[in-house]
């Protein structure tokens, strides 16, 4: 008799997640299943919901449907139609399971009580909701213990999805034995509109004290190289508060490099294309990033790292994305935001990188206020002599994340899960 289909439903949002969460994990579904003897084997209908979200980019729909995973892919923009008309995107069987991998866990608690499914969620530093979750498999012991002690028993302690992030390759950078220092100015507008001319004049005053540093920037996949040449040049009115200059952006050939950037002063910046690029990361000493989800995936990798957020250009803030950008186009609200953004929020605000949001204290170094890039540069210039920083600062970001094996483990929840409602 042929076994009835359980459908498994993924929740997700951003890249991070979609690379470092959701591939690995049905990646292992596949594979476990498929070990098992034949008569033992289930049958699978697993797709992906995409849910609304800041941090995604908007490609996500596209990276996934070129896995040739999922039954069924919905975009995050028709969420809200699926939870009222759910058979309008798929048919989904009677049974099924839906699993949280990023996004907000209230979505995977509406569609679990929409569909009828029981619901399990991966809960990295909070678990929420409790009540609504079949099973909670958490980062830590600490996640768990913060869970209401009438529902810890639905916890199971895996261990980090991130922690078994794995090189696909071993590479060589040939880079002559030099300091590696990776730049992330950001993805968005109006994070690069800042971050382009800013991290350049950066890159170049590291570079003109220690010529034995070479830098990488992995591109975010809602860019490319024509936007950097654009942030830079007297387009973006920004630009002109920095001196720093792109010369030329060249193709490479035969490297894992696709770029290679050589500012007007001769400072030469590798440009990385591939997402995500962690054997790579995984080679650089520091990391200089602004502020964003990027920080709990650096830190994910354990690489040390300065987060920088210069609020000299909040007026530029008609250029950010949602509702801020709406408002901020209008020129009274936007100095009212900006003088409240700066005398208020980031005075009221503790943390910034998720590292020390979670850990309620500085882990790693936040330049937030009006500061330069050569103070930037001057601080970098002090980590990479001083590898004691470096390797206490590893240390802390280590402690913070679980242990490996999560990604497997979660599987075998998942699987066992449908086995006993098939």
């Amino acid at each position: 008799m042929k076994k009835e289909s359980v459908a498994v439903l993924i929740i997700s949002n951003g890249p991070g997640e979609l690379s470092t969460w959701v591939k690995p994990v049905v990646d292992n579904l596949y594979k476990i299943n498929a070990s098992y003897k034949k008569n033992d084997r289930l049958s699978l209908s697993i797709s992906l919901i995409l849910v609304p979200c800041p941090n995604s980019t908007g490609k996500e729909y596209q990276v996934a449907k070129s896995w040739n995973q999922f039954e069924v892919v919905t975009k995050a923009k028709t969420f809200w139609k699926l939870l009222i008309r759910p058979y309008k995107y798929g048919q989904w069987p009677q049974k099924g399971i839906v699993i949280f991998l990023g996004g907000d866990q209230f979505w995977s608690v509406l569609l679990a009580k929409r569909l009828g499914y029981l619901n399990i969620s991966y809960a990295e530093w909070i678990a929420r909701w409790p009540r609504w979750n079949t099973i909670i498999a958490t980062m830590n012991i600490k996640v768990k213990n913060r869970v209401p002690q009438k529902y810890r028993y639905k916890c199971k302690v895996i261990g980090d999805l991130m922690a078994d992030i794995k090189d696909n390759k071993k590479i060589s950078l040939n880079l002559e034995g030099k300091h590696l220092i990776a730049l992330l100015p950001g993805s968005k507008k109006a994070k690069l509109s800042v971050g382009i001319p800013y991290f350049l004049e950066m890159a170049d005053h590291i570079s003109k004290k220690n010529k034995n540093i070479n830098f990488i920037i992995p591109i975010a996949p809602t860019t490319n190289p024509q936007d950097y040449l654009f942030y830079q040049s007297n387009k973006n009115p920004i630009a002109k508060h920095y001196s720093s200059k792109i010369k030329k952006i060249a193709p490479i050939k035969n490297s894992i490099f696709h770029y290679i950037l050589e500012t007007s002063n001769n400072t030469k910046i590798y440009l990385i294309n591939t997402h995500p690029c962690y054997e790579v990361l995984r080679k650089c000493e520091l990391a200089i990033t602004t502020v964003g989800a990027n920080t709990s995936e650096l830190a994910a990798l354990t690489l040390p790292m300065i987060v920088v957020l210069p609020t000299q250009h909040l007026h530029s803030m008609n250029a950010w994305d949602g509702i801020f950008g709406i408002i901020g186009k209008i020129s009274f609200i936007n100095k009212l935001f900006t003088f409240i953004v700066k005398n208020w929020y980031f005075k009221k605000k503790k943390f910034f990188a998720w590292p020390n949001i979670k850990a309620k204290k500085f882990i790693i170094p936040e330049r937030i206020g009006n500061i330069t890039p050569k103070q930037v540069a001057n601080e970098a210039l002090f980590l990479i002599k001083n590898k004691k920083y470096l390797k206490k600062q590893k240390e802390y970001l280590s402690k913070q994340r679980g242990k490996t094996g999560a990604v497997e483990k979660l599987a075998y929840i998942i699987l066992n899960s449908i086995k006993r409602i098939n």
